[in-house]
């Protein structure tokens, strides 16, 4: 018989780059406390706080953008003088809202509709100067919205008196994207000036939303001009402890990160049914919250606990080694065996050898994307290991959020999704409630900075894709086949969901068989499941 524990298998201890305190020991109780395979899952259900608010921030900012014209070339590659149409091309963001979350189509990278470059030489206009270009056009083209939406920054001082919070963050907003047009065509003085203004305005403890969001899109956005003024790109600091911490607040407070355990769990268990040896890589594993109630589950097959084998990915070995001992003791009262492989790198720039699969094992990928740092590395390095491990079962959770093209692409769908997360915690907790600071300033906050002060691929040299990474598996169809998700996946979700009371407005949808989980109309996570061709 096999022994039940906890084995480090793999762990370089040259690899480590950052050496965290462990963190806080898991409370299994409710994990075991309800028969598989639903495990136990409590929220607090109660009026929301602020009904009258909710999606107001998304609301404002959809209105705003769409009235948006603005010159986008910045992060793009350096074109020839030849080039100079499409250098100045005037983008016209779209009045669709381009998240709806039942829309097959969807794609998180706005559809553009370009005007007439006022460079071509067929027309009369003049050339703007370099310096007001961004300016102007975003004034010009906000002038025909209703005065109580928007006003110009320059006459805030009149409204000093004004304490309306609608009005407020309205302006905070608009003044927000004019910022950012400034900072798209590398005007940094008045970039500088707004973000002064902003900083000055907005706050993270305010009551609303807009104000919210602002405080911390100004935070990054300030960043980014300190950076540009100095010709460098500092990347954050990461201290993995404390990111763990407020993700964990993060899976408590809202069901987006419970939503993608417990559907790719749901994906895996049906993929891996009735295999004895299964080896699981979590390409990023943090505190292993996915685990306990997926072990439960196989730990009372009818055939009996299968010998599993983890593979966790991560940046300290403390905290992975942490984290497979808590596993371990998991899997230890099941009486399920359980080796686990921890390995301090980013998985896009490890080699196969590492991994170390046996030939009997089935294996399975897991991938819950984010935006606090990047933990695989360069992503066509990714997919390519991915394809030599020929997995059965691909698991693949991502943000519904344009992380790539140029900085403006960027603030635009960042803007739109963050706003709408905002506005979610809004309608659940309250003001004052320090898990949603902790969210706020310990996730999100830190998503905004990677996304607006530190990506791009001109700044970071980043080789990441442009497209969301379910595209990417969808052109190459030659390695991989999607799997459509379950309608026990889609039950999974709907338990999930059911916790919250129904005002606070979560929806969830099965589009072309993937799981979307979003804010209203907004789709936020999307949850989709593949395999290599050689299982199709």
């Amino acid at each position: 018989m096999m022994k039940v524990g906890f084995e480090v298998v793999h762990g370089n201890s040259n690899m480590i780059i950052n050496r965290s305190s462990m963190h806080e020991t898991w409370d299994y109780s409710n994990l075991v406390s309800l028969p598989p395979p639903i495990p136990s899952i409590q929220f607090p259900i109660k009026p929301s706080p602020n009904e009258n608010q909710q999606n107001e921030t998304c609301d404002w900012v959809d209105n705003i953008a769409k009235h948006l014209s603005v010159n986008v070339d910045e992060d793009l590659p350096q074109q020839t003088a030849n080039d100079d149409n499409h250098n100045n091309s005037l983008l016209l963001l779209s009045n669709n809202n381009p998240s709806s979350i039942h829309d097959p189509n969807f794609n998180p990278i706005r559809k553009n509709t370009f005007w007439k470059t006022p460079f071509d030489p067929c027309t009369n206009i003049d050339p703007p100067s370099t310096n007001n270009f961004g300016l102007h056009q975003i004034q010009s083209n906000t002038s025909n919205l209703d005065h109580n939406i928007i006003i110009n920054h320059n006459s805030s001082s009149s409204n000093n008196n004004n304490n309306n919070i609608h009005d407020q963050g309205l302006n905070l907003i608009t003044l927000l994207m004019e910022c950012a047009v400034a900072i798209s065509v590398d005007n940094l003085v008045d970039a500088q000036r707004m973000l002064l203004e902003l900083t000055q305005l907005a706050s993270p403890y305010k009551a609303s939303c807009a104000e919210r969001v602002v405080a911390y899109f100004a935070k990054a956005m300030n960043s980014r001009v300190m950076n540009s003024f100095l010709g460098v790109c500092s990347p954050l600091i990461i201290d993995h402890k404390s990111i763990h911490s407020s993700f964990h607040v993060f899976n408590n407070v809202s069901p987006f990160i419970k939503f993608a355990h417990f559907t790719s769990n749901q994906a895996i268990l049906e993929a891996v049914n009735r295999c004895q040896c299964i080896h699981i890589i979590d390409l990023d594993i943090m505190q292993g919250l996915q685990w306990p109630a997926f072990f439960h589950i196989l730990a009372t097959r009818f055939e009996g606990p299968p010998e599993v084998t983890m593979t966790g990915i991560g940046a300290s070995m403390d905290l992975l080694v942490e984290t497979g001992k808590q596993l371990s003791n998991f899997a230890r009262r099941l009486g399920m065996p359980l080796k686990f492989h921890p390995v301090v790198a980013k998985f896009g720039e490890i080699d196969a050898s590492m991994v170390q699969i046996r030939s009997c094992e089935t294996v399975a990928v897991h991938w819950l994307q984010h935006s606090m740092y990047d933990s695989t590395g360069p992503d066509w390095m990714t997919l390519r290991l991915i394809k030599e491990l020929e997995p059965r079962i691909i698991t693949l959770v991502e943000q519904d959020v344009n992380n790539g093209g140029s900085f403006l692409d960027r603030f635009v769908g960042s803007l739109h999704y963050y706003s709408t997360i905002f506005d979610s915690l809004g309608a659940y907790l309250e003001i004052d409630d320090p898990n949603r600071h902790n969210v706020e300033h310990g996730v999100l906050s830190r998503e905004i900075n990677n996304i607006l002060g530190i990506g791009g691929p001109s700044r970071s040299g980043e080789e990441k894709f442009i497209r969301q990474w379910r595209n990417e598996l969808i052109s190459r169809n030659n390695w991989f086949v999607q799997v459509p998700m379950s309608a026990n996946s889609m039950a999974q979700a709907q338990l999930i969901l059911n916790m919250f009371s129904p005002p606070h407005g979560y929806s969830l949808a099965h589009v072309d068989g993937t799981l979307r989980l979003g804010w209203k109309d907004t789709s936020l996570y999307t949850a989709s499941a593949w395999t290599c061709n050689a299982f199709s």
